[in-house]
């Protein structure tokens, strides 16, 4: 009787495999299989076995059983900033530009500060005008809210602006505004962080998607050209700022220190330092031996040249609002060791940002000899 092995080894009974597996693989059952095989790698698993029917359909839609969804139109904002841009016709393109101004303490300068203010040429039905009182002991508020109300309530064509905000927050700053205090050495630091706070808060609250510059404007200044937005617009750099001086009779006075360029010094003293310090120009404690625009420039000469800035000062600050908007602001901390202003000028030049200044376009400050109780 022959075994297993012999019988697979027989001719006959591997014609009779041979043959089976042929039918098998025509028949309908496995063609079938097959076209599920297939269409498996063009649908899901539900999509394929999802149905009970004996005919297969090769697309099975899914249903979610769910409410319709409801959207509340009213309730749903849609900004496009796209259009936004910043360019050297603002005007022509009717780009509107917000004017921020931070106070404490400043009754005495707002009288100056909106006559110049109402003499600015830029149209003023695009300049929103913003501003931020702070700690303040004197009629800060009261006289702002007057001026302000005299100026958009007038009749006279041209003159009101296209809107106001006035923001109110104290931080319980009780340094005095005298010079004396003001430039002290000790209250320097914490001063320009308390002030970096205002500017970042007054910012944070008046930027609006519409604006396409944002123009800083300090209380003090005494003399201003009428064209400067248009003038400083004009250049089309990202961040700009004036050369600020001051007259004392027939003196004229540099002012503004902040306003600067590093040098091999500078740089060296800084890497000297901890990176929590706060340096600030003017004091012996720091001889940074920086290039500073304030000593530089002549008002009778050319008004459009133009320098590189590492570090800028406040009185007078032109910037493209998407500059802001991408996060450059005014650190309340040490950045590379500046605060403030200074701080916002390394901030903007690390980002890749062009950070200039104009050494022959002068804007003239108060002198601080003359300010009540010095």
């Amino acid at each position: 009787m022959a075994g297993p092995l012999e019988i697979l080894r027989r001719p006959r009974f591997l014609l009779v495999i041979l043959l089976l597996g042929f039918f098998f693989l025509a028949s309908p059952l496995f063609t079938s299989h097959k076209d599920v095989f297939r269409s498996s790698q063009r649908y899901s698993p539900l999509e394929i076995f999802g149905h009970q029917d004996v005919g297969y359909r090769e697309v099975t839609p899914v249903v979610f059983h769910h409410k319709p969804i409801e959207i509340n139109a009213t309730s749903i904002q849609k900004i496009d900033l796209n259009p936004i841009v910043s360019s050297k016709d603002a005007a022509k393109k009717q780009e509107k530009v917000l004017l921020l101004t931070p106070l404490r303490d400043a009754a005495y300068h707002l009288d100056t500060y909106f006559s110049l203010l109402t003499n600015l040429t830029y149209p003023h039905e695009l300049i929103d005008l913003a501003f931020l009182v702070s700690d303040s002991t004197d009629d800060t508020m009261g006289i702002l809210a007057t001026q302000l109300d005299r100026i958009q309530s007038s009749d006279v064509k041209g003159l009101p602006f296209r809107s106001v905000t006035i923001v109110e927050k104290d931080w319980g700053v009780t340094t005095s505004q005298d010079v004396e205090d003001r430039h002290a050495f000790k209250y320097q630091a914490p001063r320009r962080k308390a002030m970096a706070r205002a500017r970042n808060y007054l910012l944070a609250t008046a930027l609006k998607p519409e604006h396409a510059w944002v123009y800083w404007r300090d209380a003090d200044i005494v003399e201003c050209p009428g064209t400067i937005i248009e003038d400083l617009i004009s250049h089309d750099r990202d961040v700009i700022v004036p050369n600020i001086w001051f007259h004392r009779g027939e003196i004229e006075g540099r002012f503004d220190y902040n306003s600067w360029q590093d040098t091999r010094k500078s740089k060296k003293l800084l890497k000297s330092l901890s990176p929590d310090t706060v340096v600030v120009e003017g004091y012996p404690e720091f001889d940074t031996g920086r290039k500073y625009m304030a000593k530089m420039g002549d008002w009778r000469k050319d008004q459009k040249e133009e320098m590189r800035l590492d570090g800028i000062g406040g009185v007078s600050i032109m910037v493209k609002a998407d500059v802001h908007r991408s996060g450059i602001n005014f650190p309340a901390y040490a950045f590379e060791n500046q605060a403030e202003t200074e701080g916002f000028g390394k901030m903007a030049n690390r980002a890749g940002y062009e950070v200039v200044g104009l050494p022959n376009y002068v804007v003239w400050h108060i002198d601080t000899e003359e300010l009540p109780k010095n």
